[in-house]
């Protein structure tokens, strides 16, 4: 029996496989709105096989999305400009998952895709950005430090943005607290300088988080429910992964379903050591030590490598970006490379399928 190609229930939902389409900017979008181009990127890769297909990091407000460029649920209207991918994404058997996000002070940045980099003037379409503390990102504008008024806007966005994602008919919803975003801004000690009840101790740096896991788990009760999470800031008196495993348990008892773990982001100074399955220990080590489902995420570029990572009980799934990038039907490959026999090849594709593949 494979382990990637078996179901997982998560929380109320159930996909049909571990393999799963991590979130990835596309710098596409118009006013916050998808595109053609977000509808065939997505249901591709449900066409391929993936068990979850998330969307890029998707902004509660305006001032939430990384560039200008980027795609939003602060309005009715971008509720229903995401309906039809999440038909089809789910026409075509996979779970369609939304991650909200707020940027924080690495928001109002230029898309790559211009060639440009750093912040957007406000003359150009740039905005205000805010933060934990007045504290910038090397080589962005320095953000406004959010008051108790503003840190109450931004939980209340997250559970208006979720309950748009069930109006339209998401099954899946992550909360994003990574990859130097607002709410990685305040878990870590070297972007949160408060000296308020959301600075200092652990528990006052995760209160931002777990206040949005709560309003999102309320506003969506019937959503499998994530939380993504950059577990080492790759810098000394960073994020620890022992923190992350304190956090995640709390987001657990408040609802949350599973973890996705993954590092950095949050700092320019960080060092990286990577290599495949980076990451990896990292799931491991929340999976194990705060006894919660996660994922994991970071160079698992193929299906040997997926299998043996959770055959090691060291994540319950696995998420890829630039696999499936390269190759929108890593999952139909997959299933080929591990001899498994899957029900949910798109007929037009079976003249590909080899003849002979064991049953799941």
């Amino acid at each position: 029996m494979s382990i990637l190609f078996s179901p997982l229930a998560v929380g109320p939902k159930t996909a049909r496989n571990r393999l799963w389409v991590s979130p990835m900017c596309q710098y596409s979008a118009i006013d916050g709105m998808p595109q053609e181009w977000h509808h065939v990127h997505l249901a591709q890769f449900a066409s391929g096989g993936a068990g979850i297909v998330m969307t890029e990091a998707t902004a509660v407000s305006p001032e939430g999305r990384i560039s200008p460029d980027d795609t939003g649920m602060w309005s009715d209207a971008h509720r229903d400009a995401w309906a039809p991918i999440v038909a089809a994404v789910r026409a075509r058997g996979a779970l369609a998952g939304i991650q909200l996000a707020h940027a924080g002070r690495k928001a109002s940045t230029s898309s790559p895709l211009n060639g440009q980099r750093g912040s957007v003037p406000r003359e150009h379409g740039g905005w205000q950005t805010v933060a934990p503390s007045a504290i910038p990102f090397e080589g962005l504008a320095t953000p406004v430090a959010l008051d108790h008024d503003g840190i109450d806007r931004v939980v209340e966005d997250f559970a208006a943005a979720a309950r748009r994602a069930v109006e339209v008919g998401f099954d899946v919803v992550e909360v994003h607290a990574a990859h130097g975003y607002l709410l990685h801004e305040f878990l870590s000690p070297l972007s949160n300088h408060r000296d308020d009840e959301y600075g200092g101790s652990l528990e006052n740096r995760a209160r931002l988080v777990l206040r949005i896991v709560s309003a999102v788990r309320r506003a969506a009760p019937d959503l499998a429910l994530l939380v993504r999470f950059s577990a080492y800031d790759w810098a000394d008196g960073g994020f620890t992964p022992d923190e992350t495993a304190t956090v995640a348990t709390w987001a657990a008892e408040r609802g949350a379903d599973l973890f996705d773990i993954s590092s950095g982001g949050l700092v320019a100074h960080q060092r990286l050591k990577t290599g495949p399955g980076y990451q990896v220990p990292f799931a491991a080590h929340v999976r194990r030590t705060a006894g919660v489902p996660v994922s994991a995420v970071g160079m698992i570029d193929d299906a040997a490598q997926a299998e043996a990572i959770l055959e090691a009980g060291d994540a319950d799934a696995i998420m890829a970006g630039r696999e499936w990038l390269r190759d929108p039907h890593y999952a139909l490959r997959a299933s080929i490379e591990l001899g498994v026999d899957i029900d949910y090849w798109p007929a037009q594709y079976l003249r590909a399928r080899p003849a002979r593949v064991r049953a799941a």
